[in-house]
């Protein structure tokens, strides 16, 4: 399950109680949380663990923060095998945390059989933000912290079922799920677990992963192709060069382009 939503919107909060309950169930739970890389030094803080202090000393969990790099999309580029090589190591229930950017996290969708959307109530146009780039690829929407404000939460979460009718469904014979929960108290947390298994239960995740695999192809091949460009002889010495004559207005884009042979 790839679970995604807004910066505050209590990711690992729900990711922890989550695992618990899905630990309590029987089965053994992996989470790989993508923490965001700093733009300008590339650093990452990495700090999804600490936040996990339950779920992180479970003998049945394993928690892995990564860096995402330059990948776009909320998820890190080797999230993918490192979803194939936990399910390998015997952890039944996968669950990638994002790095929680917004509309631009559409590529969570290639590497996870589900998609669980947060939602943040009280956020003034919070429903009008989310719109369509990452609402229609949800298989599961919850609207956490119950605790705080329930009356609220209801009301968002009828706003969002009445937004996602108008949308497609994301399965045959399935209607994206819209629940109030609590990641602090664990209200609504077995009735999430078992929405996700009745989604499970759909038996898509075969054909998923098949187009998944096709989708890999295209986007690995992106950035081999860039990776094997700039390993030639040269290059990235002279792309630094034309970047800084772009940036400093002595020739245009399509100028640098064309001295890079493009």
């Amino acid at each position: 399950m790839g679970i995604t939503g807004p910066p505050g919107v209590g990711k690992s909060t729900l990711v922890e109680a989550l695992g618990l309950e899905l630990i309590a169930r029987g089965h053994r739970v992996a989470v790989l949380a993508i923490d965001p890389s700093s733009p300008l030094t590339g650093g990452s803080i990495l700090g999804d663990k600490t936040r996990m202090e339950r779920l992180s000393v479970e003998p049945r969990a394993y928690v892995r923060p990564s860096p995402s790099g330059n990948f776009s999309g909320g998820v890190a580029r080797a999230t993918r095998a490192t979803v194939r090589l936990v399910e390998a190591a015997g952890y039944d229930r996968v669950l990638v945390e994002t790095v929680g950017v917004g509309q631009s996290e559409v590529a969570v969708r290639e590497v996870v059989d589900c998609v669980l959307l947060l939602a943040q109530c009280g956020a003034g146009d919070e429903l009008q933000g989310i719109k369509r780039g990452t609402l229609e690829l949800a298989d599961l929407v919850a609207v956490p912290r119950l605790d705080r404000d329930p009356g609220l939460v209801r009301e968002t979460v009828l706003s969002l079922r009445g937004s996602l009718a108008h949308l497609s469904p994301t399965a045959p014979d399935w209607k994206t799920q819209v629940l109030a929960c609590s990641g602090v108290t664990g209200e609504g947390i077995s009735e999430l677990c078992d929405r996700l298994e009745a989604f499970r239960s759909l038996g898509v995740r075969a054909a998923r992963r098949r187009r998944q695999e096709a989708q890999a192809l295209d986007r690995e091949l992106d950035e081999r192709l860039r990776e094997a460009f700039l390993a030639r002889p040269g290059m990235a010495e002279k792309l630094a060069a034309i970047r800084r004559r772009v940036e400093a207005g002595e020739v245009s884009l399509e100028a640098g382009l064309g001295e890079l042979g493009l």
